[in-house]
């Protein structure tokens, strides 16, 4: 059997996996699941380009040593302000640092900003919507009224709140960002979670001795995250704007790190004389959140049964 034969045969075998009528086991009835998904995803031409910008971003970013030879912190005040050209593609910026260079390392702190704040709200605005929704009464009087408070304040407001009083820094401004970014999760947890509370497969449940803490982690919680994925994607613009807003006033990752919100912040002094120093890092902003944005609308289509039909 040659190579490209043997090939065929392994993709082959791999397809009539993917669709076999009964999965044998979670992790075929998982990839089934999976792969169900990605063909609807495709579907959408628009997500599609946004999730080649993101796969694009994180290529950049883990390859961002190989893209550029010039440190993104090393000043050279003798080339300060040099238009984009063969040497530098993107300019330099008032302390002579190549400007592609700071925009490519920019997007490791975008990510790690993102990854980070999606980490811990997640799981959270899931916990706490979840438990407010099963249990009701005082716990949902509880919880929810502090999500009212949060949910009262314009997020970006509270997030320069929260990062003035914590002081400024990219671990603050993460902690700042998720105290903000958790409520909207928590909401619509609980609206998923009285819709299912009670289902009948939920009430057999709780008759064959289920405690109330295993409902929730294993019956109720699952059926929650397809939900919050989506909005959770859906905040990922919201976390890039409000990282950057942090940086650009000060709050957020501090000089000499390369930031798109903090390089911004220095290229407006000098936009009419040389725009490309804040052009750059503006562009790379309203790209990625575009990209997120896009993927999101595919993802609820993907992902939300009464969205598809």
């Amino acid at each position: 059997m040659t190579l490209s034969a043997e090939h065929a045969d392994h993709a082959s075998s791999l397809r009539r996996w993917l669709l076999a009528p009964e999965p044998q086991g979670r992790f075929q009835s998982s990839a089934q699941q999976f792969h169900q998904g990605w063909l609807k995803f495709r579907l959408h031409p628009l997500g599609l380009a946004g999730l080649a910008i993101i796969g694009l971003l994180v290529l950049v970013a883990l390859a961002a040593p190989l893209l550029t030879r010039y440190d993104p912190i090393v000043q050279d005040m003798a080339g300060r302000l040099a238009p984009p050209s063969a040497e530098h593609w993107l300019g330099t910026d008032n302390f002579g640092r190549d400007v592609f260079s700071r925009v490519i390392y920019g997007a490791r702190t975008t990510l790690y900003i993102i990854m980070l704040v999606s980490v811990i709200v997640a799981p959270m605005g899931l916990l706490i919507g979840t438990c407010s929704g099963y249990f009701g009464g005082i716990v949902d009087e509880v919880l929810m009224r502090i999500t009212d408070i949060f949910l009262s304040f314009p997020g970006l407001v509270l997030a320069l709140g929260f990062a003035a009083a914590l002081g400024p820094g990219i671990t603050n401004a993460i902690i700042a960002i998720s105290l903000t970014a958790w409520p909207p999760i928590a909401r619509l947890a609980r609206a998923e979670t009285l819709s299912l509370r009670k289902a009948d497969f939920i009430a057999a449940v709780r008759l064959q001795g289920a405690t109330p803490m295993a409902i929730i982690t294993r019956h109720i919680l699952p059926m929650c995250i397809p939900s919050v994925i989506v909005r959770v994607t859906l905040n990922m613009a919201g976390i890039i704007i409000t990282a950057a807003g942090l940086g650009f006033l000060g709050l957020g990752a501090q000089p000499p790190w390369p930031e798109w919100g903090a390089m911004a912040a220095t290229g407006r002094e000098f936009m009419l004389d040389s725009p490309w120093v804040i052009a750059a890092p503006g562009i790379a902003i309203a790209l990625v959140s575009l990209a997120f944005n896009l993927v999101d609308d595919a993802l609820r289509d993907v992902l939300d049964p009464r969205g598809s039909e």
